[in-house]
């Protein structure tokens, strides 16, 4: 299955904040690849305003949000960076209705495998 995951880093003028825009499909299997942009973000000019915007995301699973905010609240070498957030889709991570690209639907439930 091929789950993609694209990421546009934004940068305001100051410095003071980045946002990652996440699009495609946020799963388990590659949450781990947002995690170093993140770290490398924090550490841009600290204390940068890190924000992780997965609304525009086609699908998100929940372990996937759990895993990255696990990874994201626990790196013992950001102290003294800024904070990161998520910010997630207004549907529950999961439950979104937008297939990935190759992904097949299982039963009735409509759900990506």
């Amino acid at each position: 299955m091929d789950h993609k995951l694209s990421v546009l880093v934004q940068v305001d003028l100051d410095g003071r904040y980045v946002r990652l825009v996440v699009t495609g499909c946020l799963t388990e299997a590659n949450q781990h690849v947002l995690y170093p942009l993140v770290r490398r973000a924090r550490t841009l000019v600290p204390p940068v305003t890190v924000s992780v915007d997965l609304t525009g995301a086609g699908h998100v699973e929940a372990i996937a949000v759990d895993l990255l905010r696990w990874a994201i609240e626990h790196e013992e070498t950001m102290a003294g960076t800024g904070p990161a957030e998520l910010l997630l889709p207004s549907s529950p991570p999961g439950h979104r209705h937008a297939p990935c690209p190759g992904s097949r639907r299982v039963g009735t439930v409509g759900r990506a495998a």
